[in-house]
């Protein structure tokens, strides 16, 4: 069982802490009141373990937290963020409780980015599908928010061409790089090709 043969402020609101058994952790002088660290005292093993956990929780929790300030971040990618510099299961405990108190949403995350992807970006559905994949989003879930679309996709597509391609149209090999680059947006050759089927192109020779 070590005992604490050094407890000095390190700087800011950081304890440096020194065991007998030669081990130094580093806490928060919130963990050192929450578990009436001083020195001299004797700590379980296991003691120990319950204090590096805790003071790396709250951490992990201030970093996600910080990060939220700035934009939103679905499950997934939070976790990346935070998997970096912690392990496992305090990353999961973190982004448990910001799912339990609203501060993580799925739901929320993807119908935004879907919103921003469809309508801002004007991506079709195939591109936004696999933006949102790579977020780390659900498919069933990316699929549902970006079925709400589907319906309007032939007018998007035509207002797309209107007031981003058609001036580039000059000739068949133009019109051939554009029809290329709305289906690298995400748009099917489908409805590509309905959607030009109401201009009428005269080329010269």
């Amino acid at each position: 069982m070590p005992v604490i043969d050094s407890l000095e402020k390190y700087k800011g609101n950081t304890f440096m802490v020194e065991l007998s058994d030669g081990e130094t952790i580093f806490l928060n002088i919130e963990t050192v009141m929450k578990f009436n660290l001083k020195k001299g005292i004797d700590i379980p093993d296991e003691a120990v373990l319950e204090i590096k956990h805790t003071d790396q929780l709250r951490k992990a929790r201030e970093r996600a937290l910080y990060l939220l300030d700035y934009r939103d971040y679905c499950f997934v990618e939070l976790y990346k963020k935070l998997e970096a510099n912690y392990d496992e299961e305090v990353c999961l405990e973190v982004l448990n409780w910001l799912c339990e108190n609203g501060l993580v949403n799925d739901r929320r995350y993807a119908t935004r980015l879907g919103e921003k992807l469809v309508v801002t970006k004007g991506f079709g559905y195939y591109r936004a599908k696999q933006e949102m994949l790579m977020k780390g989003l659900d498919r069933e879930l990316v699929e549902e928010v970006l079925s709400e679309y589907e319906e309007d996709t032939l007018s998007r597509l035509e207002e797309l061409v209107d007031k981003k391609y058609l001036h580039k149209i000059t000739d068949e090999k133009s019109l051939d790089r554009v029809k290329n680059a709305l289906v690298r947006q995400g748009y099917t050759y489908s409805d590509v090709n309905a959607v030009f089927s109401l201009y009428e192109f005269d080329f010269d020779e």
